[in-house]
Protein backbone atom coordinates (compact mmCIF):
# COMPACT_ATOMS: atom_id res chain seq x y z
CA UNK A 1 0.00 0.00 0.00
CA UNK A 2 1.23 3.44 -1.30
CA UNK A 3 1.94 6.49 1.03
CA UNK A 4 -0.51 9.14 0.07
CA UNK A 5 0.90 12.90 0.43
CA UNK A 6 -0.02 16.43 -0.72
CA UNK A 7 2.27 17.84 -2.62
CA UNK A 8 2.35 21.93 -3.05
CA UNK A 9 2.42 23.35 -6.18
CA UNK A 10 1.67 26.57 -7.52
CA UNK A 11 -2.00 26.20 -8.25
CA UNK A 12 -2.38 25.27 -4.51
CA UNK A 13 -1.84 21.11 -3.80
CA UNK A 14 -2.17 17.78 -5.30
CA UNK A 15 -2.38 14.43 -3.90
CA UNK A 16 0.20 11.76 -4.94
CA UNK A 17 0.97 8.17 -3.79
CA UNK A 18 4.13 6.82 -3.55
CA UNK A 19 5.03 3.33 -3.99
CA UNK A 20 8.28 0.60 -3.33
CA UNK A 21 11.18 0.86 -1.29
CA UNK A 22 13.03 4.08 0.35
CA UNK A 23 16.18 3.05 -0.29
CA UNK A 24 15.87 2.18 -4.61
CA UNK A 25 18.00 3.41 -6.13
CA UNK A 26 15.25 4.72 -9.68
CA UNK A 27 12.31 7.31 -8.63
CA UNK A 28 9.88 7.60 -11.49
CA UNK A 29 7.35 10.17 -11.64
CA UNK A 30 3.94 9.16 -13.25
CA UNK A 31 1.21 11.63 -14.21
CA UNK A 32 -2.15 10.23 -15.38
CA UNK A 33 -4.11 10.50 -18.31
CA UNK A 34 -6.93 13.16 -18.83
CA UNK A 35 -9.37 10.81 -18.39
CA UNK A 36 -8.63 8.97 -14.94
CA UNK A 37 -6.47 10.11 -12.19
CA UNK A 38 -3.97 7.85 -9.67
CA UNK A 39 -6.52 5.82 -8.84
CA UNK A 40 -7.53 4.52 -11.98
CA UNK A 41 -6.83 0.78 -12.84
CA UNK A 42 -4.22 1.18 -14.88
CA UNK A 43 -2.12 3.36 -12.73
CA UNK A 44 -2.46 1.58 -9.64
CA UNK A 45 -1.65 -2.09 -11.51
CA UNK A 46 1.61 -0.16 -12.93
CA UNK A 47 2.72 1.71 -10.07
CA UNK A 48 2.16 -1.86 -7.96
CA UNK A 49 4.02 -3.95 -10.27
CA UNK A 50 6.96 -1.48 -10.85
CA UNK A 51 7.41 -0.38 -7.43
CA UNK A 52 7.11 -4.54 -6.61
CA UNK A 53 9.67 -4.19 -9.47
CA UNK A 54 12.54 -2.34 -6.98
CA UNK A 55 11.53 1.14 -8.34
CA UNK A 56 10.45 3.94 -6.12
CA UNK A 57 7.23 5.39 -7.89
CA UNK A 58 5.13 8.91 -7.47
CA UNK A 59 1.87 9.50 -9.01
CA UNK A 60 0.10 12.02 -8.70
CA UNK A 61 -3.29 13.98 -10.11
CA UNK A 62 -3.16 17.41 -11.41
CA UNK A 63 -4.92 19.89 -9.85
CA UNK A 64 -8.40 19.66 -11.81
CA UNK A 65 -8.12 15.88 -11.06
CA UNK A 66 -8.28 16.54 -7.37
CA UNK A 67 -10.69 19.04 -7.93
CA UNK A 68 -13.45 17.16 -9.27
CA UNK A 69 -13.17 18.53 -13.02
CA UNK A 70 -13.53 17.26 -16.03
CA UNK A 71 -11.88 19.19 -18.46
CA UNK A 72 -7.82 19.48 -18.00
CA UNK A 73 -6.47 22.73 -16.57
CA UNK A 74 -4.43 25.10 -19.56
CA UNK A 75 -0.95 23.80 -20.26
CA UNK A 76 1.14 25.87 -18.54
CA UNK A 77 -0.77 24.94 -15.38
CA UNK A 78 -0.40 21.53 -16.26
CA UNK A 79 3.78 21.80 -17.09
CA UNK A 80 4.28 24.02 -13.84
CA UNK A 81 2.47 21.37 -11.50
CA UNK A 82 4.45 18.70 -12.81
CA UNK A 83 7.86 20.48 -12.63
CA UNK A 84 6.94 21.37 -9.23
CA UNK A 85 5.87 18.08 -7.82
CA UNK A 86 9.39 16.36 -9.37
CA UNK A 87 11.71 19.27 -7.65
CA UNK A 88 9.29 18.40 -4.35
CA UNK A 89 9.63 14.48 -4.04
CA UNK A 90 12.73 14.65 -5.95
CA UNK A 91 14.79 16.63 -3.75
CA UNK A 92 16.18 13.73 -1.13
CA UNK A 93 16.46 11.20 -3.86
CA UNK A 94 20.24 10.98 -4.91
CA UNK A 95 20.13 8.40 -7.30
CA UNK A 96 18.47 8.56 -10.91
CA UNK A 97 15.07 10.11 -11.64
CA UNK A 98 12.84 9.00 -14.68
CA UNK A 99 9.32 10.61 -15.71
CA UNK A 100 6.63 9.97 -18.00
CA UNK A 101 3.21 9.11 -17.52
CA UNK A 102 -0.10 7.91 -19.21
CA UNK A 103 -0.90 9.63 -22.41
CA UNK A 104 -1.56 13.56 -21.57
CA UNK A 105 0.33 12.80 -18.35
CA UNK A 106 3.81 11.77 -20.70
CA UNK A 107 3.13 14.38 -22.69
CA UNK A 108 3.19 17.01 -20.14
CA UNK A 109 6.47 15.22 -18.78
CA UNK A 110 8.22 15.98 -22.31
CA UNK A 111 7.46 19.72 -22.47
CA UNK A 112 8.40 19.79 -18.92
CA UNK A 113 11.98 18.46 -19.53
CA UNK A 114 12.23 19.86 -23.16
CA UNK A 115 12.02 23.55 -21.06
CA UNK A 116 14.87 22.62 -19.14
CA UNK A 117 14.21 19.90 -16.43
CA UNK A 118 16.91 17.60 -15.95
CA UNK A 119 16.46 13.96 -15.62
CA UNK A 120 17.54 10.45 -16.47
CA UNK A 121 14.93 9.48 -18.85
CA UNK A 122 11.20 9.31 -20.05
CA UNK A 123 8.76 6.71 -20.45
CA UNK A 124 5.84 6.70 -22.75
CA UNK A 125 2.55 4.83 -22.24
CA UNK A 126 0.35 5.26 -25.01
CA UNK A 127 1.93 9.14 -26.29
CA UNK A 128 -0.49 11.39 -28.01
CA UNK A 129 1.35 11.73 -30.99
CA UNK A 130 -1.87 12.74 -33.22
CA UNK A 131 -5.62 13.21 -32.30
CA UNK A 132 -7.25 10.32 -33.79
CA UNK A 133 -7.62 10.71 -37.91
CA UNK A 134 -5.50 13.86 -37.24
CA UNK A 135 -1.60 13.43 -38.84
CA UNK A 136 -1.01 16.44 -39.46
CA UNK A 137 -1.77 17.42 -36.03
CA UNK A 138 1.68 16.20 -34.68
CA UNK A 139 2.92 16.81 -31.10
CA UNK A 140 6.18 16.45 -31.85
CA UNK A 141 8.03 19.80 -32.14
CA UNK A 142 9.60 20.00 -28.43
CA UNK A 143 11.03 16.33 -28.63
CA UNK A 144 13.63 17.46 -30.81
CA UNK A 145 15.09 19.34 -27.75
CA UNK A 146 15.49 16.34 -25.70
CA UNK A 147 19.06 14.46 -25.70
CA UNK A 148 17.46 12.10 -22.09
CA UNK A 149 16.82 8.39 -23.75
CA UNK A 150 13.30 7.83 -24.14
CA UNK A 151 10.95 4.66 -24.06
CA UNK A 152 7.92 4.73 -26.06
CA UNK A 153 5.25 2.07 -25.01
CA UNK A 154 2.61 1.70 -27.65
CA UNK A 155 -0.09 -0.46 -28.75
CA UNK A 156 -0.95 -1.98 -32.19
CA UNK A 157 -4.17 -0.48 -32.02
CA UNK A 158 -3.73 2.92 -30.34
CA UNK A 159 -5.34 5.80 -32.77
CA UNK A 160 -3.19 8.52 -31.10
CA UNK A 161 0.16 7.08 -32.13
CA UNK A 162 0.51 5.09 -35.07
CA UNK A 163 4.15 3.51 -35.59
CA UNK A 164 4.57 4.35 -38.73
CA UNK A 165 4.37 7.70 -37.85
CA UNK A 166 5.45 7.15 -34.42
CA UNK A 167 9.03 5.52 -36.25
CA UNK A 168 9.12 8.59 -38.79
CA UNK A 169 9.51 10.62 -35.19
CA UNK A 170 12.06 8.77 -33.86
CA UNK A 171 14.43 8.35 -36.03
CA UNK A 172 14.92 12.04 -35.98
CA UNK A 173 15.21 12.44 -32.17
CA UNK A 174 18.97 13.46 -30.79
CA UNK A 175 18.76 11.36 -28.01
CA UNK A 176 18.82 7.12 -27.37
CA UNK A 177 15.15 6.36 -27.84
CA UNK A 178 13.29 2.47 -28.33
CA UNK A 179 9.96 1.72 -28.67
CA UNK A 180 8.25 -1.00 -26.72
CA UNK A 181 5.07 -2.44 -28.91
CA UNK A 182 2.34 -3.73 -26.98
CA UNK A 183 0.03 -6.12 -29.78
CA UNK A 184 -3.63 -5.50 -30.04
CA UNK A 185 -3.31 -3.14 -27.69
CA UNK A 186 -5.26 0.23 -27.93
CA UNK A 187 -4.32 3.73 -26.10
CA UNK A 188 -5.19 2.37 -22.59
CA UNK A 189 -3.89 -0.87 -23.57
CA UNK A 190 -6.75 -2.53 -23.30
CA UNK A 191 -6.81 -6.35 -25.44
CA UNK A 192 -9.53 -8.23 -27.38
CA UNK A 193 -9.94 -12.00 -26.37
CA UNK A 194 -8.92 -13.27 -29.89
CA UNK A 195 -5.63 -11.60 -28.34
CA UNK A 196 -5.44 -14.41 -26.50
CA UNK A 197 -4.62 -12.13 -23.32
CA UNK A 198 -5.87 -10.02 -20.53
CA UNK A 199 -5.45 -6.91 -20.64
CA UNK A 200 -3.77 -7.36 -16.64
CA UNK A 201 -1.26 -9.36 -19.02
CA UNK A 202 -1.09 -6.55 -21.29
CA UNK A 203 -0.49 -4.03 -18.67
CA UNK A 204 2.24 -6.28 -17.29
CA UNK A 205 4.31 -6.64 -20.49
CA UNK A 206 4.05 -2.52 -20.15
CA UNK A 207 5.58 -3.05 -16.50
CA UNK A 208 8.25 -5.48 -17.70
CA UNK A 209 9.56 -3.24 -20.49
CA UNK A 210 10.00 -0.48 -18.28
CA UNK A 211 11.70 -2.17 -15.87
CA UNK A 212 14.04 -3.69 -18.39
CA UNK A 213 14.81 -0.23 -19.89
CA UNK A 214 15.82 1.52 -16.53
CA UNK A 215 18.78 -0.41 -16.69
CA UNK A 216 19.52 0.62 -19.91
CA UNK A 217 18.54 4.63 -19.92
CA UNK A 218 20.66 5.27 -16.82
CA UNK A 219 24.05 2.99 -18.38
Amino acid sequence: MGRTVKVRVPAGQVSAVIDGPKTATDLLFLAPGAGAGIHSDFMSFVSDVLSGGGLKVCRFNFPYLDAGRKSPDRQPVLEETYAAVVRAKGADHSGPIFVGGKSMGGRIASHVVAEGLEVDGLAFFGYPLHPPGRPERLRDKHLYKIEAPMLFIEGTRDPFCPLATLNKVRADLPGPNEVAVIDDGDHSFKVRKSSGRSTEDAWLELCHAVLEWIPRARA
